[in-house]
């Protein structure tokens, strides 16, 4: 036993549990906590401009590398109201991330004395668990039971606030024989994987939802295995976007109302039995109900039992990781694959994949200022398959969704449910700090751009680099979409006239915000492009930046102002605002039709 601060066995903690990073902003109801961090000096700090922007950072670092855990630190008061977008975030989308957070002295609590606020009851709803820590020598219990709630079950968030006396009390803890505690996870039995397996096997036309679930898993090569095994297709949701590599001829596209293919809105309706692996059944994705359900029968398997249901019933629900379901699918799938029990699936993939070649959206315009649809043929043609992307919400979201290909799990980071605008740079950033080697390429919107602008400045300080591509239209584009249903265009314009704006060609001044400018008094790198020639000079001199500077590069391309991207109510009325695609410049990469058999 050692006599310590509380402050410091938290730190101590936090080591033991693997804590290598952690993002925040110190004030002095927090300063113990770091005074114990610069003492042991074992978990590096990144300085954010913004506790948001830390916790976005947070979520960032755990969803790039699977196993870590983000830490967000803040002061009392308004750090933690701060931190509230990004515990959301990470419980909407299942990401365990942990906050803590200053207090003021517990005798000075509840008698509103200076930035006390009750942050635990705020922050109940969008946790797996918050606490307020009354006694000092409970704080290493405390952070342990944080670890491994965390862990355990569906993921998630979990804020511990620290009284500013509790940090400084001594206490004795003997961190040599601290032990993390196992995680729990429920695991699915052989006999409802066999159950499932013999619904799936009765099927004409079944099809695998992979949902995020297989992603915090680490399950994607199961999965994979398991549609192999099965011959069957893979529809994966958002959130689940490369845990089937784009080209891959079982992965027959993404299905919903935004973020979806016009193959995978068609594959899905033409299905008639789905097993939903890891995934929420959320209504981007679904539509209404009846419709997405009509005709199809249903397996689902979650980690979180009350999930199961919660939108509708299944014909069969399994409470698993995904990773141990997959594990006995894949040994029941081998076994009966070779005994010759396995139905043999090549003409319905083949129908699918005949889909996914013909059913495309026109890509190949060569309107200037450009369509944003071409804008992703360019970054396509011009990124590798090992590039990462990371986005939040908006027009630009949503048509990367429809347009970009992803080849990897973990590459491609978004924000899913709750879609906070800002989130992408910090997002960025914390995905930056956890792979300094990942090629990664975040994209924006114009507006979501702006929201937290001020966190390139902590790339430049850190030596965090990346690609920003900026989509500019001047419009808060998806709410303008939104609003053609009551026949307005109502505060959504973002230009103005901009009386600093320099050039002769007049665009920036009416674009309003100069983001050069202001990107580059951050400590940055930008570059403007106006027409799709530009792009590939643009991205290869970006490169040449980063690796000669170490910071973010940004990349703006000037958009037309009003473009509608493909969305609809329901997954058979999707409203296709542009022509088709004709040519065969638009389809996806080269896809390996041979593996079907």
């Amino acid at each position: 036993m050692a006599k310590m601060t509380a402050a410091q066995a938290a730190v101590l903690v936090m080591e033991k549990e693997g804590v290598t990073q952690a993002f925040g902003v110190p004030g002095a109801a927090i300063n113990p906590l770091y005074s114990a961090l610069r003492k042991q000096g074992s978990i590096a700090h990144i300085l954010a401009r913004h506790v948001e922007g830390a916790s976005h950072m947070a979520e960032g670092y755990t969803r790039a590398v699977a196993g870590n855990i983000g830490v967000c630190i803040g002061t009392s008061g308004p750090a933690g109201t701060d931190m509230i977008t990004g515990l959301y975030s990470a419980s909407a989308d299942s990401i365990p991330i942990l906050c803590i957070t200053g207090q003021a002295p517990r005798a000075r609590l509840y008698k509103e004395d200076f930035q006390a606020v009750d942050i635990e009851s705020i922050s109940k709803p969008v946790t797996k668990w918050s606490v307020t820590v009354r006694e000092p020598g409970q704080v290493p219990q405390v952070f342990q039971q944080a670890f491994h709630l965390m862990r355990s079950g569906r993921p998630g968030p979990v804020l511990i606030d620290l009284p500013f006396d509790v940090q400084m009390a001594q206490i004795e803890f003997d961190i040599d024989t601290y032990t993390p505690l196992t995680p729990y996870r429920p695991a699915a039995t052989r006999a409802q994987i066999e159950k499932a397996i013999a619904m799936l096997n009765a099927a004409e036309r079944p099809l695998i939802v992979a949902g995020g679930g297989i992603i915090n898993a680490d399950a994607s090569d199961l999965l994979v295995r398991f549609a192999e095994t099965t011959g069957v297709p893979v529809i994966p949701t958002l959130m689940a976007w490369g845990v089937i590599p784009d080209n891959h001829p079982l992965m027959a596209g993404m299905c919903g109302l935004q973020t979806s293919h016009r193959y995978g809105n068609a594959t899905m309706l033409a299905s008639d039995f789905v097993l939903g692996i890891g995934n929420r059944w959320a209504n981007r994705h679904t539509g209404s109900v009846d419709v997405y359900t009509k005709g199809r029968t249903f397996v689902h398997v979650d980690i979180e039992p009350t999930q199961i249901g919660r939108v509708f019933t299944p014909d069969l629900g399994i409470v698993s990781d995904a990773k141990a379901a997959l594990e006995l699918f894949v040994q029941v799938a081998e076994e009966m694959k070779a005994e010759g029990r396995l139905p043999n699936r090549r003409t319905w993939a083949g129908e699918c994949l005949e889909r996914k070649k013909t059913m495309l959206r026109k890509t190949n315009f060569n309107d200037v200022p450009m369509k944003p649809q071409r804008v992703y043929q360019c970054m396509n043609n011009n990124f590798s398959n090992d590039t990462c992307y990371v986005s939040t919400i908006g027009l630009s979201q949503i048509a990367a969704a429809q347009f970009l290909h992803v080849y990897n799990p973990r590459h491609w980071i978004n924000c899913g449910q709750a879609g906070p605008l800002g989130w992408t740079i910090p997002a960025a950033l914390g995905v930056r700090a956890a792979d300094p080697t990942r090629k990664i390429v975040a994209l924006s919107g114009d507006y979501d751009f702006q929201f937290m602008i001020e966190e390139l400045a902590v790339g430049a300080q850190f030596k965090l680099p990346y690609i920003h591509i900026v989509v500019n239209n001047s419009y808060l584009g998806l709410i303008r979409q939104a609003q053609r249903g009551f026949e307005m265009d109502y505060c959504v314009q973002l230009g103005f006239d901009n009386i600093n704006a320099t050039e002769d060609s007049g665009v920036e001044r009416s674009y309003g915000v100069d983001h050069i400018k202001v990107v580059e008094g951050l400590g940055c790198k930008a570059i403007r492009v106006y027409e799709q020639e530009e792009i590939k000079p643009a991205i290869q001199r970006a490169e040449a930046l980063m690796a000669e500077f170490s910071v973010p590069v940004v990349i703006e391309v000037m958009l037309e102002r009003v473009t509608n991207i493909s969305m609809g109510t329901e997954i058979d009325a999707i409203n296709e605002f542009e022509p088709l695609a004709e040519r065969p410049e638009d389809a996806p990469t080269a896809i390996a039709a041979a593996m079907l058999d």
